[in-house]
């Protein structure tokens, strides 16, 4: 077991006090301003008002741009719960020729540069697609985002099925149990906190997905993080999106605290 000094100890403390006041004092300046009375972002907050987030909560745009993040990670979710499943279980259960490459394939997307993502998909669309017709539109982008949150799910549920024990489904065999009666009362109960675990993570990837997006929205829609970036160039507008950033960032907890405790049960588990 490694044991440090004091001093490496007080040291390693400093610098991580550092780090975490880096992180999460910015974050605390985002939401102080959301309570700032003042039209433009000052510092320090001279008087406190609920008035933003008034206008923040009636904003026609802003309850637009929310519905179509959580539309579009939603739909990103339910692409990356079944390919990300099914590509898990192929790789994980059988044998074939390109085995490899496919797994390579199927995590490049969340490795690439976002921008490239979404150059290669924009001009997929625009060269490729509509010239013969076809137009994607909003279900283009969800196609996007599916695309890098596969990733999330894949990991999780093929991590969890290299620890599954494969002699509790051939008892379940040996039983009587038709595949379907296996699989769902033996085999998913297995890897169903993964697979949440990494749904959750796929849905909150996409829901701040920032680069993809401006290539691949439709004309005139605008996701929650577009939207703020938009409005960072409006000075009077500043409060407002320090409302909304406000509101992402107390909603972020929730997925990651369930994603950990999620994760937490599967080690467990395993």
């Amino acid at each position: 077991m490694l044991r440090l000094s004091r001093t490496s100890k007080v040291i390693l403390g400093i610098l991580v006090a550092v780090i975490l006041a880096f992180m999460y004092i910015p974050l605390a300046l985002v939401v102080l301003n959301s309570f700032n009375a003042a039209r433009i972002v000052s510092w320090p907050v001279a008087e406190f008002s609920l008035e933003w987030w008034g206008k923040a909560f009636t904003s026609e745009p802003v309850r637009a741009a929310l519905l179509n993040s959580i539309l579009v990670a939603a739909g990103a979710t339910v692409i990356a719960v079944i390919l990300g499943t099914l590509v898990a279980f192929a790789l994980q259960r059988f044998r074939f020729f390109g085995q490899r490459t496919v797994n390579l394939l199927v995590v490049l997307p969340i490795a690439l540069p976002g921008i490239v993502t979404g150059v290669a998909l924009n001009n997929t669309y625009n060269q490729i697609l509509e010239p013969i017709g076809i137009q994607v539109g909003f279900y283009g982008m969800i196609i996007a985002h599916g695309t890098f949150c596969i990733v999330m799910v894949f990991n999780n549920v093929l991590a969890r099925l290299r620890r599954m024990n494969p002699s509790i489904e051939e008892a379940s065999k040996d039983l009587g149990a038709t595949p379907w009666q296996t699989f769902r009362l033996v085999t998913f109960p297995q890897f169903r906190s993964a697979l949440v675990a990494g749904a959750i993570l796929a849905f909150a990837l996409s829901f701040d997905e920032v680069y993809v997006t401006i290539f691949t929205a439709p004309p005139g829609v605008d996701t929650l993080p577009l939207w703020i970036m938009n409005q960072m160039a409006r000075p009077n507008e500043a409060n407002v999106v320090n409302v909304v950033a406000t509101v992402v960032i107390l909603a972020s907890f929730i997925p990651v605290w369930v994603s950990q405790r999620l994760s937490r049960d599967v080690a467990d588990r395993g």
